[in-house]
């Protein structure tokens, strides 16, 4: 058996939000060039994604939206759209959008249906992790919730699903999907709603009716560097996971909490990011890794081939092929950051602030030694 099902996205590479929109698809080009000439790629078994079904989508999105998304697949825009958030400078309208979007489902929920089978332990879709997507709208970049869709291809088989998501925004399209839902433990981290979209996230947020206490925040403040990320990894995330014991994860791994992205205001180096990747590795569980933001062309070129290679189990080899780098013209010397970065006394007192809130509040950490 194979270990890990990689969704090949080429078939994405032909859509565009626009030249200068920060979504650029490139990205995915890119990053399986590098995790093919780094000869990661040939050790997956290939996920070819199909459209997801519309009987599937209504299982999260409303039929009204999805007539309306359905409408704007031929690029042309109509003034009513902008209620369902269509047609904004965040999420455009452009040919074949719907086609698109249900490509990324399509692909999140095989993997974990797939997963959930045990054809394979892991699974990974970089064009996926689209957390903002609500019931009835586009928003943040995403027009369809593929992370709630590969939550419910588990949810068949599993009682306890954890979704992590570290991108550098909060997941509040999936919160909302399983806001009363104890069966899953929706947890961001991510930089805080008062400083970045959307707004919200606080640590206040931990579900409502039998979902009380299986949604987990941790908003940080902008700055935030990998030893304050360190700190609520080892306080707050670490030990919440461990006494709620998922049975199987799905995980959004978006690079743009990574420093010198241009979207977000983090200090964090690939350290951070494989401390996560490492700590889901040894839960060995089944696991679907979903990709998500960055805005900065390397960080994720180098993120989410570290990705690959932790999910593969493979040994991290941080050179990058020079072959690669001249196909497109790209500085890249290493795939990890050496050094950690540190946070201003300021940032550290705050996040201090959130953890010692979240261990003496939160149902999972308030009785936790």
């Amino acid at each position: 058996m194979t270990k890990v099902l990689f969704a090949d996205t080429s078939l994405l590479w032909e859509f565009s939000y626009g030249k200068t929109h920060p979504f650029n698809l490139r990205r995915l080009k890119v990053t399986q060039s590098l995790q093919k000439a780094k000869g990661l790629l040939q050790k997956t078994h290939l996920l070819h994604p199909k459209e997801a079904p519309e009987d599937l989508l209504l299982q999260f999105h409303t039929a009204d939206y999805l007539r309306v998304l359905k409408e704007a697949d031929s690029g042309v825009f109509r003034n009513y759209m902008f209620v369902y958030g269509l047609g904004s400078g965040d999420n455009p309208i452009f040919p074949g959008v719907y086609r698109y979007s249900r490509l990324v489902v399509g692909a999140s929920y095989e993997a974990a249906v797939r997963v959930a089978r045990g054809e394979f332990r892991r699974a990974f879709n970089m064009a996926g992790g689209l957390h903002h997507a609500m019931p009835d709208r586009a928003s943040g970049f995403c027009y369809l919730n593929d992370p709630v869709f590969a939550i419910l291809g588990f949810l068949d088989r599993y009682e306890r699903i954890l979704y992590l998501d570290v991108d550098g925004h909060h997941g509040d399209g999936v919160q909302m999907a399983f806001w009363r839902d104890s069966r899953v433990l929706t947890m961001s981290l991510h930089e805080s709603g008062k400083f970045l979209f959307p707004g919200t996230g606080y640590e206040d947020e931990m579900g409502e009716g039998k979902g009380y206490g299986y949604a987990l925040n941790i908003p940080f403040p902008p700055g935030a560097g990998d030893d304050a990320y360190h700190m609520a990894l080892e306080r707050v995330v670490f030990p919440a996971i461990e006494r709620f014991s998922p049975q199987v994860v799905v995980s959004q791994l978006g690079a743009d909490a990574l420093r010198n992205d241009p979207l977000t205001h983090w200090r964090l180096t690939t350290n951070s990011y494989l401390k996560v990747l490492h700590f889901l590795n040894d839960l060995s569980v089944p696991w679907v890794a979903l990709g998500g933001g960055g805005y900065n062309l390397k960080n994720v070129a180098k993120l989410w081939t570290l990705t690959l290679t932790v999910l593969l189990e493979e040994p991290i080899d941080l050179t990058v092929p020079n072959e690669w780098k001249e196909a497109w013209n790209m500085e890249l010397t290493t795939l990890h950051d050496a050094e950690r970065t540190v946070s201003s006394p300021g940032v550290l007192e705050e996040v201090r602030r959130v953890i010692d809130f979240l261990r003496s509040k939160h149902p999972l950490l308030s009785d936790h030694p």
